[in-house]
């Protein structure tokens, strides 16, 4: 390295590095400050201690331990979360990168893939309220089609049932994020060479094993990207759930950033240390999370 280039390289990063101070890492110090201190009618009333983080896990909205022992919602944010990031990062990812090999030779894909894109630049509060009309006994589109196919009985609001609330929200979560998935899998496609695909066949293998044996591979990197931003999006969900049912019926699917929410503006009197404890964990979580899926993946 040239004499010098150390200094230049820091010089530079020097206003990335403020940037991030004041922006990422002081406010989540700040955020852990606040749940260790005792909050009554907006005003610091001493140091609290972790009591704030005892109260959250002992309170039923973030871990219900009955609705655990039964097996029957709701489970708590907590486990909500858990529950969301299950279904919806395997889900979104496997039909994103489907979608993207399928369309990859089509004609008119673009204008496809723009339909199905349309998820992702919606607001997601417009999100929340389309989720609500979807899955409405009467006007939803998702019962008509089950009144199409025969199962017109199973017709119902879907939001409204502890049973299905949260399933019927991840479910829609997964079609607003598939297009993002499928993007950022139709650019690595185009990384990947037509000859190395063509001769794979000319040798004998079938398209499965061409998808199984190549394509999968070579779209690590992708699915690095499209796996971290998932479960980064899935543990900071809000809006969807705010906008379609606040985490009802009764908590069904209520979840962490939701709770943090009610508790600093929403209810009365507000708690910041308990909104600031569940900030605390939700960040711990996902920095966690995404610090495992990439060593992992990169690893593997």
């Amino acid at each position: 390295m040239p004499k010098g280039s150390k200094k230049t390289i820091i010089i530079f990063l020097l206003p990335s590095l403020f940037l991030l101070m004041l922006f990422v890492i002081g406010p989540m110090v700040f955020t852990f400050y606040m749940s260790l201190l005792r909050w009554e009618g907006g005003a610091i009333k001493g140091f609290y201690g972790l009591n704030n983080y005892f109260e959250v896990f002992s309170r039923r909205e973030i871990v219900n331990y009955r609705g655990i022992s039964r097996g029957k919602l709701p489970l708590g944010a907590l486990l909500h979360n858990a529950i969301w990031l299950i279904i919806h990062v395997p889900l979104s990812t496997i039909l994103g990168l489907v979608l993207a090999v399928l369309l990859r030779d089509v004609k008119g894909a673009t204008v496809i893939k723009s339909i199905i894109f349309l998820g992702m630049v919606t607001p997601m509060v417009v999100g929340g309220v389309l989720l609500r009309f979807i899955y409405d006994k009467s006007a939803g589109v998702f019962n008509e089609f089950l009144r199409i196919v025969g199962l017109g009985y199973m017709a119902r609001t879907w939001t409204a049932y502890p049973d299905t609330a949260l399933f019927s929200l991840i479910l829609g979560s997964v079609w607003i994020w598939t297009g993002f998935s499928m993007i950022v899998y139709s650019a690595g496609l185009e990384t990947i060479p037509k000859e190395l695909l063509e001769a794979a066949k000319v040798d004998g293998a079938s398209g499965f094993m061409v998808f199984k044996d190549i394509i999968v591979p070579l779209l690590k990197p992708a699915t690095i990207v499209v796996v971290t931003m998932s479960v980064l999006w899935v543990l900071k969900i809000f809006d969807i759930v705010y906008v379609a049912t606040l985490g009802g019926p009764g908590g069904a699917s209520t979840v962490l950033a939701l709770e943090m929410y009610m508790d600093a503006f929403f209810k009365i009197p507000s708690n910041y240390g308990t909104a600031a404890a569940i900030a605390s964990i939700l960040t711990l979580i996902t920095l966690g999370v995404a610090v495992y899926v990439v060593k992992y993946m990169v690893v593997k």
